[in-house]
C-alpha cells in the first residue's frame, strides 16, 4: 500500500507539473521552438560551402581575353562579380570598407601572358576572414582550359595577396567577432530580467508610487550596463592582442563608439524581452531563444555569404550582424565608422525604435 501511495503522490505532483507547463505558454513554445530552430538553422541555413563571394574586376587590360576570364570565374560560382574599378587602390578601398571580399587585378599585358602561360593577374584579398580567404585561394589554380579552352599546364593561374591576415590565423578572426558575441549574451541577459526582477521582489509597487517616467525607467535600466559592457570589450580584445596577437589597426574612438552603438541596441533587446517575459526564468528562455541565432547568423561561425538569402534577411535583423561587421572592420582593416554607415544606422534606429516599443509595453501595474 505504501508504494501505491507514493506513486500516486508522484503522479499527482507530475500532473500539477504538466497543467502548469501548460499553462505557461512562453515555456511551452521555448519547449518547441528552440529545437525546431536549430534544426532549420543547421539544416537550411549553415553552409561551409562558400558560395557567391562578393569581388571586384579591375581590368587594367580591356581585353577579350580579360571578358573571358571574368566569366570563367564567374562560373565556378564562388564569387560574385559586383563592381568593376578602374584601379587597384579603389578596390584596396572597397575591401576595406567592407563593400567586397577580394579583387582580381588583370594586368594591362594580359594578352601577352596568357600566349605564355604565365601567371595572369593578382587575386587581393581580405584574409581576416578565413573561410573566405581559403574559397578564394581554391581559384589560384584555376586550370587555363576554363578560359580559352586549350589544355595547358601551368603552376598557378593567379597570384593571391592576403590583407589584414596573411598568416590566415584563426584567432585574428574569432577575437573581435567574440566581443559581439559575449556583449551580446551578458546584454541581454542582464537586461532581460530586469523589469522582471522588479516585479518578483515587488519593488515594482515602489516605481508605482514615484513620478518616474515609463522611458526613464527604460534609460535608467541601461546606463549601468553600458559601462559593463565597455569593460568586457576591453579584457577580450585587450587580452586578445596580448596573448593571441591580434591586431588593432583602428582608432580606438572609432572602436568605442561602434562597441556603444552595439551595447545601446543589445540592451534595448533585452529590455523589450523583460516586458514580455513574466518570470526571471522565462525571460532567460526568451533571451537562449535569441542568442542561439545571434551566434550562428551573424558571420561569427560561418561565412555570411553562405547563407541563403531568408537567411541572411533575418541575420539583417540581428543586431550582433551589424556589428560583427563593424568591429573586424575597425579592428582588422582599419575601417571606420562612416565607412559603415548603413550598419551603425541600423544600430541606431534598432535602439530608438526598441526604448520606444518598451516604453509603451511597460504598465505600472501589478497585473
Amino acid at each position: 500500500m505504501s508504494m501505491i501511495n507514493s506513486l500516486r503522490r508522484t503522479m499527482a505532483i507530475t500532473t500539477k507539473e504538466v497543467r502548469q507547463l501548460r499553462r505557461d505558454r512562453i515555456t511551452f513554445a521555448m519547449v518547441v521552438m528552440i529545437p525546431l530552430i536549430q534544426l532549420l538553422l543547421f539544416g537550411y541555413a549553415i553552409n561551409t560551402d562558400v558560395r557567391d563571394v562578393p569581388v571586384a574586376i579591375v581590368d587594367q587590360s580591356d581585353s577579350a581575353a580579360g571578358r573571358w576570364i571574368v566569366e570563367a570565374i564567374k562560373v565556378t560560382q564562388v564569387v560574385s562579380v559586383e563592381a568593376f574599378y578602374e584601379t587597384s587602390g579603389e578596390a584596396e578601398a572597397a575591401i576595406t570598407r567592407g563593400e567586397i571580399r577580394a579583387a582580381l587585378i588583370l594586368p594591362p599585358n594580359l594578352t601577352e601572358k596568357l600566349a605564355n602561360k604565365e601567371t595572369l593577374g593578382q587575386w587581393l584579398v581580405d584574409g581576416s576572414d578565413t573561410m573566405i580567404a581559403g574559397a578564394i585561394m581554391q581559384l589560384r589554380n584555376m586550370p587555363l582550359d576554363q578560359i580559352t579552352g586549350i589544355t595547358s599546364k601551368q603552376a598557378s593561374t593567379f597570384e593571391v595577396a592576403l590583407f589584414y591576415n596573411p598568416e590566415q590565423r584563426s584567432a585574428v578572426n574569432i577575437v573581435p567577432g567574440l566581443i559581439a558575441v559575449i556583449l551580446t549574451m551578458t546584454m541581454i541577459l542582464f537586461t532581460s530580467a530586469a523589469i522582471v526582477r522588479e516585479r518578483e521582489k515587488g519593488n515594482l509597487e515602489l516605481l508605482i508610487t514615484t513620478p518616474i517616467k515609463p522611458l526613464e525607467l527604460m534609460l535608467g535600466k541601461i546606463l549601468p550596463y553600458i559601462f559593463v559592457g565597455l569593460i568586457q570589450m576591453t579584457i577580450i580584445l585587450g587580452l586578445g592582442h596580448l596573448i593571441f596577437d591580434v591586431p588593432i589597426n583602428g582608432d580606438i574612438a572609432q572602436l568605442l563608439l561602434g562597441t556603444l552603438l552595439f551595447i545601446a541596441a543589445s540592451l534595448t533587446l533585452g529590455l523589450i524581452i523583460s516586458t514580455i517575459a513574466k518570470t526571471q526564468l522565462q525571460a532567460m528562455q526568451m533571451t537562449i531563444f535569441v542568442i542561439l541565432p545571434t551566434i550562428l547568423l551573424s558571420g561569427f561561425m560561418f561565412p555570411f555569404e553562405a547563407m541563403p538569402k531568408p537567411a541572411q534577411w533575418l541575420a539583417e535583423i540581428l543586431p550582433a550582424t551589424h556589428f560583427m561587421r563593424i568591429i573586424r572592420a575597425v579592428v582588422l582593416r582599419g575601417g571606420e565608422i562612416s565607412d559603415m554607415r548603413f550598419d551603425a544606422l541600423w544600430l541606431v534606429g534598432f535602439t530608438i525604435i526598441g526604448i520606444i516599443i518598451a516604453s509603451l509595453r511597460f504598465n505600472k501595474r501589478l497585473d
